[in-house]
């Protein structure tokens, strides 16, 4: 009886002292976790892609303006013609130039008031503009300028002076965003496991994430602090800067 009574003391005195254990070793793991999350690490991964244009434009527009306004149409139309001419004949197809509308200005009056001589006078002024533009598809993205200056400079040598100008289509900022955000998350993960080694600590999981906005740099569009911007016009760089908070361990 007496072995029985002291084989059951042994028996509660040892489910007591594992259930001590495993009380101290949980409060252990509570008290580290607590303290765990005061241990992080705030840091910034930035990511950059430069964005090809996938299409050009060339534009050519000029005008004209008088009083006679079927004489102004018909100079509009001998101009338009010499400059499709000139085009078809240098390779490229009349597929590829567009016309478009013509745009007629009527001021309706002939005179208006200016300041000269420290007083109002009236001037004589056109009442008539007629603008008349081109476009003409770029097959070759990376070569447009040059050609763009050709153009220019052989139509100054046939009086066909214009005003032209290049536009680039570039992607969608959306079908590059999932990998430049990837990207700018992986770079923010090794600047975050170099300061834990640093530390003497593990990185852990992300405790917050915020995504900066995307910047785009280029010809046509410069953003804060974008960095270089690429010299080509036919290139654009995507930019972001991701701010991501990690544990240590």
């Amino acid at each position: 009886m007496d072995d029985k009574n002291g084989f059951k003391s042994i028996l509660h005195s040892f489910a007591l002292l594992l259930g001590l254990i495993l009380l101290g070793f949980f409060v252990f793991k509570g008290m580290k976790t607590f303290s765990d999350k005061d241990r992080v690490v705030t840091v910034k991964g930035l990511a950059e892609m430069n964005m090809t244009a996938n299409a050009a434009t060339i534009t050519l527009d000029y005008s004209f303006s008088g009083d006679d306004l079927q004489a102004l149409m018909k100079q509009t139309e001998t101009k338009k013609n010499a400059i499709i001419d000139y085009l078809t004949g240098n390779g490229i197809t009349r597929d590829e130039i567009t016309i478009n509308n013509l745009d007629v200005t009527d001021r309706q009056r002939y005179y208006e008031n200016q300041w000269m001589d420290g007083k109002t006078v009236q001037v004589k002024i056109d009442r008539y503009t007629v603008f008349q533009s081109l476009t003409v598809q770029s097959k070759d993205v990376q070569n447009t300028e040059n050609k763009t200056a050709q153009i220019k400079l052989d139509l100054v040598s046939r009086d066909l002076t214009c005003n032209i100008y290049t536009d680039y289509i570039f992607p969608e900022l959306n079908d590059i965003k999932p990998q430049l955000i990837a990207e700018s998350t992986k770079n923010a993960r090794i600047a975050g496991e170099q300061f834990a080694n640093d530390s003497q600590a593990k990185l852990g999981k992300i405790k917050t994430a915020s995504q900066g906005q995307i910047t785009i740099a280029g010809r046509y569009y410069y953003g804060e602090e974008s960095g270089d911007i690429p010299k080509e016009p036919y290139i654009q760089k995507a930019r972001v800067v991701s701010t991501i908070v990690f544990f240590l361990e």
